[in-house]
């Protein structure tokens, strides 16, 4: 038979067996008619988190500038929420995390988070529709999640970042671990993120002496893979991204993410699992209280290890 035939009768087996396999899978598979779940909340002064759909992406912004960004137990709830929906929402394929105003966010609302220890309420509700930002426990987002980071990313903000799948930062990006200069410790995943990404020695050689860090030597310890000239060209990188990424196979992209967690999650799962019980645990001492009262007095902290 001439080569052309045999070609062109292999292509019409090929093209027989897949209807074949058509007729076998789930129809519209990846076109679910379910309604989407993650609705938008636009910019006022009085939201939090702001969502902003746009196709088959969702931006997610932190939104309390006059705190500097900085995290209560109410933002922390509402962003949980919002990943549990974009994760259960069939019409999205990737998120983006940015801060409004100045900065990202300086971390943790560390006063409005002790009043809650004070009260005795649990960390975080007890609300099945909620997945940890920080992925400290599961479930975990099975889509992709990218950060956009500019002005101060502290503490808290910073191990969002660290959670994430994709990191991009702005030029101004001033990176903070400091916990332990204020009588606290790293509790939301970088004593387990930060040394996996940028390595036992760069990491320590932060979370130990609180010591801030540029975008350029996050990028240089492998933190985040890309560095934009301004905030704007930071979230325009990480649109144009998130877009790139959302027109792939989202079941490989599903499947990639399992994989990767498959083999990180497992030797981990531990270590974060503990994370807040230490971090609760450093409230009720008196150096914490010491710290809070030389941040506030603007001395320098006399800790005693009690």
């Amino acid at each position: 038979m001439h080569p052309e035939n045999l070609q062109r009768r292999s292509l019409l087996k090929t093209a027989a067996a897949l209807a074949a396999l058509e007729t076998l899978m789930p129809k519209a598979q990846g076109q679910s008619t379910e309604p989407a779940t993650l609705k938008n909340v636009p910019l006022s002064p009085t939201v939090k988190l702001t969502v902003e759909r746009r196709g088959q992406i969702v931006l997610l912004g932190i939104n309390r500038p006059d705190i500097q960004n900085r995290i209560d137990p109410e933002t922390s709830d509402q962003l949980g929420r919002a990943y549990y929906d974009y994760e259960h929402d069939a019409t999205l394929r990737a998120a983006i995390l940015f801060g409004h105003g100045p900065n990202f966010s300086r971390g943790i609302d560390v006063d409005a988070f002790a009043a809650r220890v004070r009260e005795g309420t649990p960390p975080a509700p007890s609300d099945a529709r909620i997945i940890d930002p920080l992925a400290k426990s599961g479930p975990h987002l099975s889509k992709p999640m990218i950060v956009v980071t500019h002005g101060d990313t502290w503490n808290m903000a910073h191990e969002l970042m660290l959670a994430a799948d994709i990191r991009i930062a702005s030029e101004d990006t001033n990176f903070g671990q400091d916990e332990n200069t204020h009588g606290r410790f790293p509790g939301g995943g970088a004593t387990v993120r930060f040394v996996r990404e940028a390595g036992w020695g760069n990491a320590m050689r932060y979370m130990l002496t609180g010591d801030h860090w540029t975008a350029q030597e996050a990028f240089r310890m492998g933190e985040v893979q890309m560095i934009a000239a301004t905030p704007e060209q930071a979230l325009d990188a990480a649109i144009k991204l998130a877009t790139r990424v959302a027109a792939c196979a989202p079941l490989g992209i599903k499947a990639t993410l399992a994989s990767a967690h498959l083999a990180l999650d497992s030797s981990e799962r531990l270590a974060l699992s503990k994370l807040s019980e230490q971090y609760v645990a450093l409230y009720r001492t008196q150096d914490f209280v010491e710290g809070r009262r030389a941040e506030a007095a603007g001395r320098p902290p006399v800790y005693t290890g009690k």
